[in-house]
């Protein structure tokens, strides 16, 4: 008996968590760009946001190229694109921003924003990152890079991924199209 509500404690809590409805938005977070500029995503109000915290290093770097995709396949729509490399899992990420612009440019041929290597885990870890964990749960937390979170028009996180979802999926790319006005 012990076992069936521990497994039913797990299954409610990633429903839970994969569509979260937030009673607080993500507009009152900032970061800094790869280029030093303030990203203020209260900017962005109105418009969705795809963002995912990223490491040029890591196994799933190659999915740099699927977000580009999407970033392609969406800007149209206005879906903004977040990448956010950090240091924090492996160790996979480059020493200097400079390093890190200078690769996603020359490998991946980005267009969408870039922040600046970016504390995730602990006390001085982004407060965005601490937001997800407090609106959609631990799960939501990113354990390893490429964590993805959806954001609406309105600000609210939707949706999350975790590194094994690839950027364009059919989960994804659908979730996309509820949020956005798709044309």
């Amino acid at each position: 008996m012990k076992n069936i509500f521990v497994f039913v404690f797990i299954i409610l809590g990633i429903v839970m968590s994969n569509n979260s409805n937030a009673n607080s938005n993500a507009y009152k977070f900032k970061f800094r760009s790869i280029d030093g500029k303030e990203i203020k995503l209260i900017d962005f109000k109105g418009k969705p946001i795809f963002i995912i915290n990223t490491a040029s290093l890591c196994g799933f770097t190659n999915q740099y190229n699927d977000i580009q995709k999407i970033y392609d396949k969406y800007k149209k729509n206005d879906l903004i694109v977040l990448a956010i490399p950090s240091n924090d899992f492996g160790n996979q990420e480059l020493s200097t921003n400079e390093e890190v612009k200078e690769f996603c440019s020359i490998n991946f041929d980005i267009s969408f924003l870039l922040t600046e290597i970016t504390t995730i885990k602990g006390e001085k870890g982004h407060d965005f990152f601490k937001w997800i964990k407090k609106e959609a749960g631990f799960l939501a937390f990113p354990k390893w890079n490429f964590y993805k979170y959806l954001i609406d028009k309105n600000g609210q996180l939707v949706s999350w991924y975790a590194s094994t979802t690839n950027p364009n999926s059919k989960k994804i790319n659908k979730k996309i199209k509820e949020i956005v006005a798709y044309k």
